[in-house]
């Protein structure tokens, strides 16, 4: 008797190929389209049992080469004579011939793998790398430029910025990309520029004609919003796999007017739906290769966010109501005070109320921005910049990215090696700059 071994897939690939060429990998080692299918699902499954030691070793490495991580254990199910019958080949599947390499197509059914243990759970810390007086020069030389230009260079200068924030962003000793190309936004700025001349001649010559675009450009505010946010998520990229939006027009639409309109109607009693509606457009229609982040944020925790928010605000404007009664400044401060407790709830309790309510696959997110931090902050920003004319701004904005990073940890089960690149996509810029132009704003907060 010997002792006889099995081939066990769970689910890992080696990541040197992606879906398209895996799946080609795979049908030519003889496997039927729906064991494909069942492999790239990523189902633990024995492949093969019953194998001499050198022959599992064998099929390891043929699967190994194909873009599968397996593995050869004990097949203690089976006792088979020391010198084993050949099984009749099955179509798409050739019994080894005079010590070749062996066929591997089909899965063994009659052998389930093990379950895999549970992935170990840990926090990893985003981090951000950049600083003050390193982002200066990129953001100076932007300015001159900018003015020499008259304004021409905006779009290198936009990729340049966001090129450094991305690029010193840091998760798990690799930095995120931005890949977008100035020329691709050039275009679209210069599309947005002579819609914006046509709005400005028509409302100060034509106040008809104004009239007819706004109602024209309503219907376009979705598609603005959706093709904005694509541009953004496919030149955005983390181990050279890019990130992609999925949102359809008719979503944005609905969250963009049908849900404010429904939160209007009810007199603000519906308002908390539609802001979940409108994250949940945002986070589940956003993609990290092949994978997609779900938000499992619900109508009933946001009504509760938003009723701390109220009673927050409404406590500090009784606060400068009773203050004014003593003097008119000391009012005065309670609705600056009232203004920036309610900023500061905003910033920080928007981010950390939709970060931890998102996943990626098994992985989850943790925020954990403090609303006074964010408020201290964004003060002493403003106060800087205005003493500096200007030139503080470096430093505040990579302060700012600095602190979000710190209270900012990404829950990863096991590794960040399973993702799948998606198919490269091209999105054009137009809509990111028609929504720059406009000023149609949209983010989690």
């Amino acid at each position: 008797m010997r002792e006889l071994f099995k081939v066990v897939f769970r689910g890992q690939q080696t990541g040197e190929f992606e879906g398209a060429q895996l799946k080609q990998n795979l049908l030519q080692l003889g496997f039927g389209t729906k064991q494909v299918e069942t492999l790239l699902a990523g189902r633990s499954v024995t492949i093969k049992s019953g194998l001499t030691a050198a022959l599992a070793e064998r099929y390891r490495q043929r699967l190994h080469d194909a873009g599968l991580v397996t593995e050869v254990l004990p097949d203690g199910s089976a006792v088979k004579a020391t010198t084993p019958q050949p099984s009749p080949a099955s179509p798409g599947q050739q019994a080894e011939d005079n010590g070749g390499e062996p066929a591997i197509g089909g899965i063994d059914t009659t052998h389930p793998a093990p379950p895999s243990p549970a992935p170990e759970r840990r926090l990893s810390q985003l981090q951000f790398t950049g600083t003050g007086s390193e982002y200066f020069g990129i953001w100076i030389v932007n300015i001159l430029l900018l003015v020499v230009t008259f304004g021409f260079y905006a779009p290198w200068a936009k990729v340049r910025n966001l090129q450094y924030f991305y690029g010193h962003t840091v998760l798990e000793a690799g930095s995120f990309q931005y890949l977008a190309d100035p020329w691709v936004i050039f275009r679209g700025r210069l599309v947005a520029l002579v819609a914006v001349i046509i709005w400005s001649v028509a409302s100060s010559f034509f106040p008809l004609v104004a009239s007819v675009l706004v109602l024209l450009f309503l219907p376009l505010i979705p598609w603005i919003i959706t093709r904005s946010l694509k541009f953004h998520a496919i030149n955005s990229a983390y181990r050279n796999i890019r990130f992609d939006f999925a949102g359809s027009y008719w979503q944005a639409f609905q969250v963009v007017y049908l849900w404010p309109l429904v939160g209007i109607l009810s007199l603000g009693l519906l308002l908390p739906l539609a802001a979940q509606r409108w994250y949940s457009f945002l986070v589940n229609n956003t993609r990290f290769g092949t994978s997609a982040f779900q938000l499992s944020l619900t109508v009933g925790q946001v009504y509760l966010f938003f009723l701390r928010m109220i009673l927050v605000f409404v406590g500090f404007a009784l606060l400068g109501g009773l203050a004014s009664m003593l003097h008119s400044a000391l009012g005065m401060i309670g609705v600056v005070l009232a203004y920036l407790a309610l900023f500061g709830y905003m910033m920080a309790g928007v981010t950390n109320l939709v970060t931890n309510a998102t996943r990626l696959d098994q992985h989850g997110f943790v925020s954990t921005l403090g609303k006074r931090r964010m408020v201290w902050i964004f003060v002493t920003n403003s106060i800087l910049i205005a003493l500096t004319m200007g030139f503080y701004t470096a430093w505040a904005k990579v302060r700012m990215a600095r602190y979000r990073a710190s209270c900012t940890q990404m829950e990863i089960a096991g590794d960040l090696d399973g993702f799948v690149a998606g198919d490269a996509q091209r999105a054009g810029a137009v809509g990111m700059e028609l929504g720059d132009a406009f000023d149609v704003g949209f983010s989690f907060g």
